[in-house]
């Protein structure tokens, strides 16, 4: 990998890199452009493993050598001074490495769901960094794919991808247009769909699911409101997590179901003291290992 350095902020080459700031501005800029950008070594790494078409590679004069020896591929990068890096594009980045690529064609919903066992389905996350961290729990938990509705939020904007980790790079996805048909959809094709909600009517998840289903979507919706703001779709299962917390939802992006984060024996507490149950997240895990 070549390292072309560029001092003129207005070289044509560094067109992909501008707005970065100005969120519904750089949406606009990307879309027309048909890219997505990536920040941080772990994501740009993740890029460069996967499928997608990467444009080019930015990175801060004093980690090009670096970068070089870790990402080891055929890839146009482009190094210029950390300063100049902000200028260009609005935003101080002190891991000094973003990358621009080609977004990819939109995928089906039969056709990322095909030999799925295990499929995330979001309604109204529009929640950037909710969404990020979804995706590397999907990851770590062995979902197959992820629906989103057409109100949530871009899975590849430069702030998901980075706290995604790549992940979301990994974990096929799909955008359906029609909603909540696409629920209908994945019943016809054999998924049992459970929407997570706060709401005190919901069934406990256990009353709910006595044994593994061959095939599950778990719906997620926005914090405070829930998959489907409460409301029964056809013969969606509104269900809820352990009865002591409400944090369902948006929460679940943090790694948690009902309670705080499961990171820790103490974190797994709730409120009132008493252990939290072992998250539905991990229950799918062990449905899938069986």
């Amino acid at each position: 990998m070549a390292v072309e350095r560029i001092a003129d902020l207005d070289d044509p080459r560094l067109e992909d890199y501008r707005h970065l700031r100005e969120p519904s501005r750089r949406m606009t800029v990307e879309r027309s452009r048909g890219i997505f950008t990536l920040e941080g070594a772990l994501s740009v790494e993740a890029l460069l493993a996967s499928p997608y078409v990467t444009r080019s590679v930015l990175v801060a004069e004093e980690h090009a050598d670096k970068m070089v020896a870790r990402l080891g591929a055929e890839v146009a990068l482009f190094a210029m001074p950390s300063s100049a890096m902000t200028d260009l594009t609005g935003v101080h980045f002190h891991r000094g490495v973003l990358a621009v690529a080609e977004r990819p064609e939109p995928r089906s919903l039969a056709e990322v769901v095909r030999g799925a066992r295990t499929v995330v389905v979001l309604e109204g996350v529009n929640d950037h960094e909710n969404i990020g961290a979804i995706f590397r729990n999907a990851a770590a938990f062995g979902v197959d794919a992820v629906i989103l509705d057409p109100t949530t939020a871009d899975p590849l904007y430069r702030r998901a991808t980075r706290v995604s980790l790549g992940h979301v790079l990994r974990v096929p996805f799909a955008r359906v247009e029609r909603w909540p048909d696409a629920l209908g959809e994945l019943r016809e094709l054999g998924f049992t769909t459970l929407a997570l909600t706060p709401s005190r009517d919901a069934d406990p998840l256990g009353a709910v699911v006595a044994g593994p289903p061959a095939r599950l979507a778990l719906v997620l919706g926005a914090e405070r409101v829930g998959a489907l703001g409460h409301r029964p779709v056809g013969d969606l299962r509104l269900v809820v997590g352990p009865r002591c917390c409400r944090r369902l939802s948006g929460s679940a992006a943090r790694g948690s179901s009902g309670c705080a984060s499961t990171r820790s024996p103490a974190a797994r507490r709730c409120p009132g003291g008493a252990s939290a149950p072992t998250a539905p997240w991990r229950r799918t895990a062990r449905w899938r290992s069986r």
